[in-house]
């Protein structure tokens, strides 16, 4: 027997036990037929590790107790073949022998295979329970950090959020204000050019107003001589109405004896200059009147402009 593969044979091997899987899905007759399969078609000794290797099913026990009621039924079937009653008896007993030392050989090769399987199982196992260990605690580790990871991007998602929310409201804040910087800006230029048009207006009005002034003032004045000079005209009048009449009065008195009828004419005549005297002194006064009345619309005029000075420089000095 040859105790490996033949070049060439894995591929064909790894088929038929493929074949016998669909055939016998029962996992200890499955090991029996791939024993067959290895010892009488290829000719390799099976172990249970190389059984295990090819089938993969069921615990590491189960090829080597395959391999074992392979070799229990092998051993009964050479003994048939060997008690058989044709066979002399000398060629039995030397056959009984052979097969004998061959199946304790083969036991004892199965023997050590399977144990050598079996440690190499257990550490197999003890390695795996190991790593798997590790792996548990790493995965442990691993949930851990995710965990942390996770409530890490939570807390940053909602960070980012709320930098997100804070920038919209910043940014609706900085376009608000800039509407309203723009706005104050055309409202500060609409201002100024009122302003600016305010103040020609005023400096134009309160040109107006000081030339209206001094052509007032001028009228006055040259209303205020002439009624002076109306006045001194008229108090001479009034003077020379009163030597006049003085004496008319002295003259009538010396000759009214003498003349009465020059008497009635003189109180006639008298009575026209008393007249006359009378409307002198009344024009005199109204052109007092009249002198006091300009004098106060011009003292009138003078407060006006000077209020309305006042005012338009109030106005001024209260706009931005």
């Amino acid at each position: 027997m040859e105790s490996d593969e033949r070049p060439g044979s894995a591929a064909d091997l790894a088929h038929e036990v493929e074949s016998l899987r669909a055939r016998f899905p029962e996992t200890r007759q499955l090991y029996q037929e791939v024993c067959a399969l290895l010892f009488f078609r290829h000719g390799i000794t099976p172990t249970a590790n190389k059984l295990y290797q090819l089938v993969r099913k069921g615990s590491m026990s189960a090829p080597a107790e395959a391999l074992s009621r392979f070799w229990e039924n092998l051993r009964e079937k050479s003994r048939v073949r060997i008690e058989h009653p044709d066979l002399p008896p000398e060629l039995a007993q030397l056959a009984g022998g052979v097969m004998g030392e061959l199946w304790q050989r083969a036991q004892a090769g199965a023997q050590a295979t399977f144990e050598a399987a079996m440690a190499e199982s257990r550490k197999a196992v003890t390695d795996a329970e190991g790593l798997a260990a590790k792996e548990s605690a790493r995965a442990e580790t691993a949930a851990l950090a995710l965990f942390q990871l996770q409530a890490e991007f939570s807390a940053s998602l909602t960070r980012t959020q709320e930098i997100e929310h804070a920038l919209a409201r910043e940014q609706g804040q900085r376009e608000s204000v800039e509407r309203q910087v723009a706005s104050a800006i055309t409202q500060r230029r609409e201002m100024q050019e009122t302003l600016a048009a305010a103040r020609r207006e005023f400096e134009a009005q309160l040109e107006a107003q000081r030339h209206s002034h001094r052509q007032a003032e001028a009228q006055l004045q040259a209303e205020a001589g002439r009624l002076a000079i109306e006045a001194d005209r008229g108090r001479a009048l009034a003077q020379s109405l009163q030597r006049e009449l003085g004496e008319v009065r002295t003259a009538g008195a010396a000759a009214a004896e003498r003349h009465g009828e020059q008497t009635r004419d003189l109180e006639l005549q008298v009575s026209r200059l008393g007249q006359q005297l009378a409307l002198a002194e009344g024009s005199i006064a109204e052109l007092r009147s009249t002198r006091d009345l300009l004098r106060q619309q011009l003292e009138k005029a003078a407060t006006l402009n000077r209020g309305s000075s006042g005012r338009q420089r109030g106005r001024i000095l209260r706009r931005p």
